[in-house]
């Protein structure tokens, strides 16, 4: 699997962690690079379109984004 389409535009690692680079390069490999399946920002963008993503959804909130998904 390559690497995740929104990987440099991702809101998330954008305002959230800007100044947390160490933070920001390990959820991005664990995330986008590895396997972006597993994060619930992809997730919810895949299935709903970005534009109905929480801008504070976490990439490890896979339960919170079922829950997003599912209200849709």
């Amino acid at each position: 699997m390559g690497a995740c389409e929104f990987i440099e535009k991702c809101p998330f690692f954008q305002d959230k962690l800007e100044n947390k680079p160490a933070e920001v390069e390990e959820l991005k490999t664990k995330y986008c690079k590895e396997n972006n399946l597993n994060c619930a920002r992809y997730m919810v963008a895949h299935a709903l379109g970005k534009e109905k993503m929480p801008p504070n959804l976490y990439p490890h909130e896979k339960d919170r984004a079922y829950i997003v998904i599912a209200e849709g």
